[in-house]
């Protein structure tokens, strides 16, 4: 393929060393992350001119504007790296679990003296015990609740003195143990949480014991209150047990099962998690970006990403097929499991084979029942665009919906929002906020910003026109190269007003469809027209136009707290004299935050680029 003198500028240049490289679209949104041991033969073979490369390759390689590398030591250095990259930026062309969302985990609080339970999506090196990732947070309340019954533990956030006059309602109905009143002793109670995260971890039979030991005694003490509360808890912890499924004797490693099944460009990875040789849980993920990508490829990058994020490793993965790269692999997580070795193999006992086989098949079943549950939701939509189109006298189906909506502070910060949906779902790529600044600071004028933000999207739609019809080999910005089938303004006759004047401007009137959704009822405005439609209160079609204006809400709100955040550093940093828009700048970038900045010593402020002593003692004298 012929290429740009830019890219074979930066081909000719690539270094023969290990590495990652990172591709970029022509916007300079990151759509490819990989790694190599020569960077230069790995990426050049992307542009080769062959029939070995697949469609998605393919695609990949026509996006490809711009490409950057970061070196690294080490083929373990460029696979974590890899990671990283991935997880932060989740580019077009990788495989990446499927939800953008973090996962659920269950945290025990052990550093506190008398450790709570919670659940948390993120992961932080604060001496708490985690357990997960799990898929469902209803799943992770369920356990939550079931274990809260064995385990009485706190859930209050007052300070544990033991002397309290009275506890709680928890105590009486036997769901917290209550060390607030002394009822018991922090020793126990940290047994209790330790008995809960062995529970956890699947190493029940322990437990089990010194509960049954704990019980004889109290009943031997005639503590006969003490010795019922742990028969109950037994009894709880024993039927629990009995429910999971012995599969390996007591003494085999703690493992996970992994299997995979795959449909239409959508991967399924079950994990079966095996503990002192029970089948204590199991978790299903689904990848996405897995088209024409061989199965070994999407299972190692699922391992990679999979306990990158997992609370725990297991002593040994028990995988459907051999992986690539297991070498680096196990290198990689023998480092996460504290230096100790990590067995990945592909079992050949009967026992361990079927056990592969189960997962399989689970994961098949899973893929099935989410593809169903997927296609009902597309249903939905179609319905919900079917509705929209009939109640709208549209001609077409508005398959690309733009929804705008104004943001501000009594006419500080304004920032007008435009989020696109197509088919029904949201299209974040293609949201793009616009900053208003022509109108007078402190006067809001909400028409005023829609007309402007509205003149200013079809501008670039006019100018992507041209791009198109005089460059064909350039590629205008995707957001603004379609026009909407349907555009929906967030307000009444007024916005509406602005937006048909602009479609009038750009002689787009019999092409764009527009109306205007009013906040109070949910009505919805058409030009020309004094009466507003209210569509049945509980169509498809009307929770749908309710989730784009929410969206557009969100996003305007967002980057509207944005902009006022940064307005009011710079205004204050504005006041201090020597300090320009270069100087302001890189205090920004250097500190982060005005806070930041305040706290800094003189020594500190002279590190950022450009900034003198003077200047640092007037900002501490000015920011003080």
């Amino acid at each position: 393929m012929e290429l740009s003198t830019h890219l074979q500028g930066i081909l000719d240049t690539l270094p023969t060393k290990p590495g990652c490289y990172i591709m970029k679209n022509n916007a300079g949104t990151i759509i490819y992350v990989g790694k190599a041991i020569n960077l230069k033969n790995r990426v050049r073979s992307y542009f080769r001119s062959d029939n070995t490369h697949d469609n998605k390759t393919r695609r990949l390689v026509r996006e490809i504007d711009h490409i950057d590398w970061i070196l690294v030591g080490s083929e373990l250095e460029a696979l974590i790296l890899e990671m990283n990259l991935i997880k932060r930026h989740r580019p077009k062309f990788n495989i990446k679990l499927k939800d953008d969302k973090r996962y659920p985990y269950i945290k025990v609080h052990w550093n506190d003296p008398f450790p709570m339970v919670t659940v948390t999506r993120m992961m932080s090196e604060d001496g708490g015990r985690y357990f997960g990732p799990y898929t469902s947070a209803w799943a992770v309340y369920q356990t939550l609740d079931v274990l809260r019954r064995i385990f009485p533990y706190l859930t209050c956030d007052r300070e544990i003195t033991g002397l309290d006059k009275r506890a709680c309602l928890y105590y009486d109905i036997k769901l917290c143990t209550a060390p607030c009143i002394g009822a018991i002793e922090q020793a126990g109670y940290r047994q209790m949480i330790a008995d809960l995260m062995d529970f956890l971890a699947g190493h029940s039979e322990p437990i089990i014991q010194r509960m049954e030991a704990e019980m004889a005694q109290a009943a031997d003490e005639l503590h006969f209150e003490k010795a019922a509360s742990l028969r109950d808890r037994l009894k709880a912890v024993q039927s629990i047990v009995e429910r999971q499924k012995i599969i390996f004797p007591s003494d085999y490693l703690d493992s996970d099962v992994l299997a995979m099944a795959r449909s239409d460009g959508e991967a399924c990875v079950q994990i079966f998690f095996v503990r002192n040789g029970k089948l204590i849980g199991r978790e299903y993920f689904v990848l996405e970006g897995t088209e024409e990508t061989s199965d070994n490829e999407v299972m190692t990058q699922f391992i990679q990403q999979f306990y990158s994020e997992a609370a725990t490793i297991p002593d040994q993965v028990l995988l459907p097929q051999q992986i690539e790269e297991a070498k680096i692999v196990s290198q990689w997580l023998r480092s996460k499991h504290g230096g100790k070795k990590v067995k990945m193999f592909v079992p050949r006992e009967k026992q361990s084979k079927e056990l592969v086989q189960m997962a399989a098949e689970n994961a098949t079943e899973t893929l099935q029942a989410l593809r169903s549950q997927w296609q009902a939701d597309s249903h939905k939509q179609e319905l919900a665009l079917a509705e929209i189109q009939s109640a709208f006298g549209l001609i077409n189906v508005p398959n690309r919906i733009e929804c705008y909506d104004v943001s501000h502070l009594q006419g500080v910060a304004t920032v007008g929002s435009m989020v696109v949906f197509q088919q029904g779902v949201p299209a974040k790529r293609m949201y793009r906020k616009f900053n208003i600044d022509s109108l007078s600071p402190g006067a809001p004028d909400d028409f005023a910003s829609m007309e402007e933000m509205l003149t200013r999207r079809f501008n670039r739609w006019n100018a992507a026109s041209e791009i198109s019809l005089h460059a064909p080999g350039s590629k205008p910005e995707e957001s603004f190269s379609f026009l909407p089938d349907l555009i929906i303004v967030d307000g009444g006759k007024g916005q509406l007003g602005r937006a048909v004047k602009v479609l009038e401007k750009f002689d787009l009137s019999e092409k764009v469809a527009v109306v205007g959704l009013a906040k109070r009822e949910e009505e919805i405005f058409f030009p020309h027209k004094s009466e507003p439609l209210l569509l049945p209160r509980h169509s498809q079609g009307l929770y749908l136009v309710q989730r784009i204006r929410d969206e557009a809400h969100r996003f305007g709100i967002t980057a509207h707290r944005a902009r006022r955040t940064k307005q009011g550093l710079a205004s204050r940093l504005d006041s201090i004299p020597g300090i320009g828009p270069a100087r302001r700048k890189s205090l920004i970038t250097h500190f982060g935050s005005i806070e930041n900045i305040k706290k800094a010593s003189i020594d500190e402020l002279v590190l950022a680029p450009g900034i003198s002593r003077a200047v640092a003692e007037s900002i501490k004298a000015h920011l003080d």
